[in-house]
């Protein structure tokens, strides 16, 4: 007789969600972990605060210090536009830049090169931004000489004080250049394209115009209303179509409107010198997709600067340097001349820096965009 096989008995059903996986790791709980760490280590937005915070904080302590031994210091005076006051603030503020780089560099694991420093051929892209900064200068003085509204005179320097004069001039601006695009183009375009986005860059441009609203007197405010507002759709477009390395735009716009913003700090400003620095500072951006690095920019920076304070004598944000070459006077309509603010504020800029920019785009556009060194190093 066969043994009698007893039917299987049916086994309960088990909801997916009652499964464990036995050998799965229970997922570490990170806490607030992740409102300060990303992907790629230290979020954006706090790399970019505490640079800030701490290129303040360096400032204001060696320029208080500077201040305390320029005291015992005969014939310098803190408030004069000349070549050793110049010098000196320019040195404080790279002192300070570069210590709150390599501070965050150090948190973030990377080197300071990393911020949109390194590229191909940097000495030559360097070398042809001074070229490009002394001749988009000279053609503003220019137009504004054929118009009758700048009158270039005679030298104010003669013999060996013109050489001198010049090359003290030329490391002040040099400093003045690989400050504020090592700030702008170099730490805040890297940092704001690999983790920013349209909302946070709004954010950013947003809040740089409340504090105007509420903080800052003049008419020099309406250059950076002007400069968020013209970047606005642009980006909200990309980030609708969601385009890719959409953030390097969104980045550009967002360091573009506060380069614009910092310079509402000089006395001599009017608004149209205030959207021209936005709006330079956007053409900068470009160089770096372009060429790979922010040395282009620098070296025109630094050239446009020089040529309008040294050799031309003009009139850089309302202050007239001591010891410059050329020696100019300005007449007619402020709107057309610049007035006080000297060739900056005049409407003429704006089409010098449209002009600056498609020449970037005829010499460097055709070429594979180089912005990609600068991504993968983000990585």
């Amino acid at each position: 007789m066969e043994p009698e096989i007893e039917p299987a008995q049916p086994q309960a059903l088990i909801a997916p969600s009652e499964i464990t996986a036995p050998f799965a790791p229970d997922p570490e709980y990170r806490g607030l972990r992740w409102a300060f760490i990303g992907d790629q280590g230290l979020r954006a937005g706090w790399s970019a605060a505490i640079f800030v915070m701490l290129t303040v904080v360096f400032a204001i302590t060696l320029g208080t210090v500077a201040t305390a031994i320029a005291r015992h210091i005969p014939h310098v005076k803190s408030s004069a536009f000349t070549p050793t006051t110049a010098l000196i603030g320019e040195t404080l503020l790279f002192l300070a830049m570069l210590g709150a780089v390599a501070l965050v560099a150090l948190m973030e694991r990377r080197r300071i090169l990393d911020y949109n420093m390194r590229g191909p051929r940097p000495l030559l892209h360097f070398l042809s931004g001074i070229v490009a900064g002394f001749a988009a200068l000279s053609a503003l003085v220019g137009a504004l000489v054929w118009g009758g509204w700048l009158h270039i005179g005679p030298s104010a320097l003669h013999g060996e004080r013109i050489y001198g004069y010049a090359a003290v001039w030329g490391v002040v601006f040099l400093l003045t250049g690989i400050v504020e695009e090592g700030s702008f183009r170099g730490f805040l375009q890297f940092t704001f394209t690999r983790g920013i986005n349209f909302w946070w860059a709004l954010g950013a441009v947003g809040t740089a115009c409340l504090i105007l609203r509420f903080a800052v007197t003049g008419n020099g405010v309406w250059g950076v209303y002007l400069a968020a507002l013209l970047g606005l759709f642009p980006c909200l477009i990309l980030h609708i179509r969601k385009t890719p390395r959409s953030g390097f735009w969104q980045a550009a716009w967002a360091a573009s409107t506060l380069f614009g913003f910092i310079h509402t700090g000089n006395g001599g400003e009017n608004w149209i010198g205030i959207f021209a620095a936005a709006l330079i500072g956007f053409v900068f951006c470009v160089s770096v997709r372009l060429t790979g690095s922010l040395w282009w920019a620098v070296g025109c920076h630094a050239a446009w600067d020089w040529s309008e304070t040294f050799f031309y004598g003009t009139a850089d944000s309302g202050m007239v340097a001591t010891g410059h070459y050329l020696t100019a006077t300005v007449t007619g309509n402020a709107l057309w001349s610049g007035g006080a603010d000297g060739p900056e504020g005049s409407l003429l800029v704006l089409a010098v820096v449209l002009l600056l920019l498609v020449a970037l785009l005829v010499i460097y556009g055709h070429r594979k965009p180089a912005v990609h060194f600068a991504e993968e190093a983000a990585r």
